[in-house]
């Protein structure tokens, strides 16, 4: 265990240094000049090409690519994540007020995917060629299409402008105003999960179905063992090693969707920071939320790969 866990963890750095390469370069790549994003309009148009070379040169872009990456990352190796090219102010302050917000809306919005999928595919595999079946593979398929930012608007269109029910927009800590931060989060939860909860319903559904057509499962229901026995204590463990890969992966789509979500209603979080900076080529914001983002993603990953040697003892890592 302790080998496997120490290979998956160098695997696991080698992974972000390669996303934090691809991101680096491609984010220079891209056209425009972050040094006319510091000038307003006058400044612009009386600037000469020696204060653009100077400004450049105090930002740290007149040196090659790869120095200013080995720069960055020696920093990132110390806790630094680099200063803002616009504001010259820390990245990790501003991280560090955002982080709390996207990971609180998107661990709620895994725990109710969690809750609500899983169970609503197993029961609809019980329940194969039932209503309830119907329902919830029908559901489960318009989740799974439906763009979540079109539905975000519908929400707040029905239960905020029509109903007045739920506020539009906005975030509020929950240790300052409880009530007010649920009814902020309703939508936008509800919004960044559907997709994990069609996802983890289809595939709970699928491997439930195949469990269930096991030799060892008919055999427990000819031993006249309840449904309830022969379902929690044979056939659920045994389905959710798909199930919990499914899900585990589904933390990526969560986190992703934070960049539509947190625009459409305007919550000041990792994601809604990634659109601004990359519009406004900050390239040390875009940098450093991409690699916050791309360690929680893989670390989650390592944690789902680890759960299958207790869902099945079969499972050895050697």
């Amino acid at each position: 265990m302790g080998t496997y866990i120490i290979r998956r963890l160098i695997q696991s750095v080698i992974v972000i240094l390669i996303v934090t390469v691809f991101v680096f370069v491609g984010m220079r790549l891209l056209p425009g000049d972050p040094i006319f994003m510091i000038l307003n309009r006058n400044q612009v148009q009386n600037i000469t090409p020696e204060d653009i070379e100077r400004i450049r040169r105090e930002a740290g872009l007149d040196r090659p690519m790869f120095v200013q990456y080995f720069d960055w990352l020696g920093g990132v190796f110390q806790g630094d994540l680099g200063q803002s090219i616009l504001t010259k102010e820390p990245v990790s302050k501003d991280l560090a007020k955002r982080i709390p917000i996207t990971i609180h809306i998107g661990a709620l919005a895994f725990i109710l995917s969690a809750l609500i999928g899983i169970p609503a595919g197993i029961i609809s595999a019980i329940r194969r060629g039932t209503w309830l079946d119907t329902v919830v593979t029908t559901l489960a398929n318009i989740g799974i299409t439906i763009p979540i930012f079109w539905l975000g608007i519908m929400l707040m269109w029905l239960f905020a402008v029509k109903l007045g029910w739920l506020p539009t927009s906005g975030y509020t800590f929950p240790f300052e105003d409880f009530w007010l931060n649920a009814r902020q989060l309703v939508m936008p939860v509800f919004c960044m999960a559907i997709f994990s909860i069609a996802g983890n319903a289809r595939q709970a559904r699928s491997a439930m179905l195949e469990v269930l057509r096991q030799d060892y499962i008919r055999t427990a229901w000819s031993k006249g063992l309840t449904e309830r026995a022969v379902i929690l204590g044979h056939a659920l463990k045994n389905s959710l090693i798909p199930i919990v890969t499914l899900a585990g992966m589904g933390i990526a789509g969560i986190f992703g969707g934070s960049v539509l979500i947190e625009q459409v209603f305007n919550i000041p979080g990792m994601g809604r920071l990634a659109v601004d900076s990359l519009f406004q080529m900050d390239y040390t914001y875009v940098q450093g939320i991409t690699l916050v983002m791309t360690v929680i993603i893989v670390l989650s990953n390592l944690l789902v790969d680890l759960s299958y040697g207790w869902l099945d003892p079969r499972i050895r890592y050697d």
